[in-house]
């Protein structure tokens, strides 16, 4: 199953990219996030790993699959019989910001959890990525 979500951010790409990007940070501005433990120092990279907590979902750790600097990058999760990607992109469409984020759920059981998990999965893919519209208008002149 895939979930998307947009929203046009009034703030640079660069602003957006610098705080989705920066996940140790997430638990501060995202509701969704109880707390993010980076297993690796440093800016994201491939390869880096992170612990992440959610409310009504097992923790998990995600692994840095890809990464376009500036742009985009996307992490997996694994669990038994599913494999969860997550997608993370900004880019800058007739001169306004977009954040995009997206959710990949395969595998024997990513089906089924997609579907017993849809509700909360779009809840929290269109808070997440609102939340991050708050923050980085917050602090971007406008």
């Amino acid at each position: 199953m895939r979930f998307d979500y947009s929203a046009t951010i009034q703030a640079t790409p660069g602003r957006v990219w610098e705080i989705f990007s920066d996940v140790a940070r997430w638990a501060a501005w995202s509701p969704t996030i109880d707390s993010v433990e980076r297993l690796d120092e440093g800016p994201i990279y491939i390869g880096a790993r992170t612990r992440i907590r959610q409310p009504k979902l097992p923790v998990a750790v995600w692994e840095v699959t890809e990464l376009i600097e500036g742009e985009y990058f996307e992490w997996v999760a694994r669990g038994p019989g599913v494999k969860t990607t997550g997608g993370h992109r900004v880019s800058e469409v007739s001169g306004s910001t977009v954040a995009t984020a997206t959710l990949i759920q395969e595998g024997p059981l990513g089906w089924v959890l997609g579907r017993m998990m849809a509700k909360l999965t779009r809840e929290y893919i269109a808070l997440e990525v609102e939340s991050l519209k708050k923050i980085a208008e917050s602090a971007s002149p406008k």
